[in-house]
């Protein structure tokens, strides 16, 4: 992969002369610290400036904390999650403002970014878009980078992406080889066409990309999957314990995914909890345990009434900037 930093203005035209509209997807919950740059640097660098970028929509999970406001005042439209498509409940996880996000947005690119980087560059974007611009057999775009992590006052190059390297590769190179290429399978930044994303489920949780990932591979091959090379990626780090229950996550996500395209047989049902040792103040070890709920949204192009009153406006925008032949069909 070469990294990848393509002209914003020459995208722009490219998306202009074939009538797309771009949308920025950030899922946020509460990342008032972080979320305020990266929608500045969007809404300065690729909306404002050159038109690159349609809209900024930050997905506000319901945050304790002034995300909203901060992303608000940074440019972003802001959404409420709980709010978007009001009618079919609100819960907890990234896959669930994702798919809020989408129903929310107005474009037929739609890009989703994180809020905690802390390193925002406008290259997450534009190199994610470029294969989309000018492929027309290309459905998904990930991301991949170096992980930094920070230990303290000290930053080491690697070291970051704990997950993806003690559980998401490996799963893939054993469960679906085809996909074993991918630096980053876990990546937050992402790319894709809406008339992709409408025909797939969403986990709600933490599993969300491997979970898009391998059923965009199943519907198209592989062959329609691009990574690029964003160079480094630095974020918000969690602790080891909130890791576990994101990988024990995943690893539902996988198996049942693997048994549902015929890769694996099950012959029981997965545990429903992870139980995580801790120290008691006593100095008794104690286990406690942590569910593990794997659900997903179905498909929004399956929803009858997936117009929420937040998207009045989506009609408008569909008929200036209708779906193109070169769409990949859901």
């Amino acid at each position: 992969m070469e990294l990848g930093s393509p002209d914003p203005d020459r995208l722009a035209e490219i998306k202009r002369g074939i009538g797309s509209r771009v949308s920025v997807v950030i899922p946020a919950l509460d990342e008032q610290a972080t979320v305020g740059e990266v929608v500045e640097r969007l809404v300065t660098t690729l909306q404002r400036t050159c038109g690159l970028v349609d809209e900024v929509l930050v997905v506000d999970a319901d945050s304790d904390d002034a995300t909203g406001a901060v992303a608000a005042a940074a440019g972003a439209r802001v959404v409420r999650q709980s709010e978007v498509l009001a009618h079919q409940g609100s819960h907890r996880g990234k896959g669930e403002a994702m798919w809020k996000g989408l129903a929310a947005c107005t474009g037929d690119l739609v890009v989703f970014v994180d809020a905690d980087i802390v390193d925002f560059d406008e290259r997450f974007v534009t190199a994610l878009l470029e294969p989309l611009l000018l492929e027309s057999s290309v459905a998904l775009v990930k991301a991949a980078y170096d992980r930094p992590l920070r230990t303290g006052d000290h930053l080491a190059p690697t070291g970051g992406g704990r997950v993806t390297e003690l559980l998401a590769r490996p799963l893939l190179a054993s469960l679906w080889p085809e996909l074993g290429w991918l630096a980053q399978p876990l990546a937050g930044e992402c790319a894709a066409r809406r008339s992709l994303l409408e025909g797939l489920p969403f986990v709600r949780g933490y599993g969300v990309e491997l979970g898009l990932l391998v059923d965009v591979a199943a519907a198209h091959g592989p062959e329609a999957i691009r990574e690029v090379d964003l160079g480094r990626r630095e974020h918000v780090h969690q602790s080891l314990e909130a890791l576990g229950r994101m990988a024990a996550e995943i690893l539902q996500v996988a198996l049942h995914r693997a048994e549902r395209q015929g890769r694996l047989t099950l012959e029981h049902e997965l545990g429903g909890a992870l139980t995580q040792p801790v120290r008691a103040l006593d100095g008794q070890m104690v286990g406690h345990d942590h569910p593990i709920v794997v659900a997903e949204r179905p498909p929004l192009g399956t929803l009858s009434d997936r117009r929420s009153p937040l998207r009045g406006h989506i009609d408008a925008a569909a008929a200036l900037h209708p779906p193109r032949s070169t769409d990949i069909a859901p």
